[in-house]
């Protein structure tokens, strides 16, 4: 427990300087660059045996630093991660009855999720540093959440054949202590009311369940590679795969819904 700890405080230390330090990218781009080097390579233990790993960490690196420079490209990857996380959600449903997404459509599928998460968090962080803190903080307050709630409540299994210590008790306390942080900077600090609350509410709602499903999805491919861990680089966490799962499908979809938003005129950024 206390090298998980350890390795956190590294981590929050790490991001929180690439974040903040500077207006411009020149900490956070290099530090997005190296964190999809290494998920693309932990992807490929999660496929069928991939015979030249680097060739595919290569690709999606050059896919995603492309599409970061050609900001007409976000909707798409965004678009296109949803429509992956809409059928990820039916595939966790019937695992292990169903397994015919697995297979070489998965080296596209991470291809697509990872450009997405990638121009997702750059996306927000050009909007505010603090916008992407935000989208860290619902994942992280509704996963601590879900956790605490579902040690001491938790009876129904949400998805017992992928995650069995996930309940539907502790899904339903993670919202709750998201929704709590959602509420609390969405009046307190954000100072939003009519509509645009509504609107904020519902995507930041929708945001922590993409979270859950990110999280389950990733386990379910670590079941169907049989592997504990993506990768070992983080000492008490695993992999890079391991800590970002949910973000992988909670970012573009806060990103896409809150550039909705924006285009209503619903919120003024």
């Amino acid at each position: 427990m206390w090298q998980r700890i350890k390795t956190a405080i590294v981590l929050v230390i790490i991001v929180g300087i690439a974040m903040f330090a500077s207006q411009t990218p020149i900490l956070f781009a290099p530090l997005l660059a190296i964190g999809v080097i290494i998920a693309a390579h932990e992807w490929t233990k999660l496929m069928p045996k991939w015979r030249q790993p680097m060739l595919y960490v290569l690709l999606v690196l050059v896919i995603t630093l492309v599409s970061l420079v050609f900001k007409v490209t976000w909707l798409f990857w965004w678009v296109a991660s949803l429509a992956i996380w809409l059928m990820g959600l039916s595939w966790v449903k019937v695992f292990p009855t169903h397994t015919n997404w697995y297979g070489k459509k998965l080296a596209l599928m991470g291809a697509v999720i990872l450009t997405a998460a990638i121009t997702a968090m750059f996306y927000l962080w050009q909007l505010s540093a603090w916008w992407l803190l935000y989208v860290f903080l619902l994942v992280w307050s509704a996963d601590s959440g879900a956790y605490f709630v579902g040690r001491k409540l938790g009876r129904r299994k949400m998805a017992p054949n992928v995650s069995p210590n996930k309940s539907v008790e502790g899904l339903a306390g993670g919202l709750v202590t998201g929704l709590l942080v959602v509420i609390g900077i969405s009046v307190f600090k954000l100072q939003l009311t009519g509509v645009s609350l509504i609107a904020f509410v519902a995507l930041s709602a929708l945001t922590i369940l993409a979270s859950v499903l990110g999280d389950l999805f990733e386990s379910m491919l670590k079941r169907r590679a049989d592997i504990k861990d993506s990768g070992n680089i983080l000492p008490g966490h695993g992999g890079v795969l391991d800590r970002i799962d949910s973000l992988l499908a909670a970012t573009p979809i806060f990103a896409l819904g809150f550039w909705a938003i924006q285009q209503l005129g619903l919120i003024v950024v």
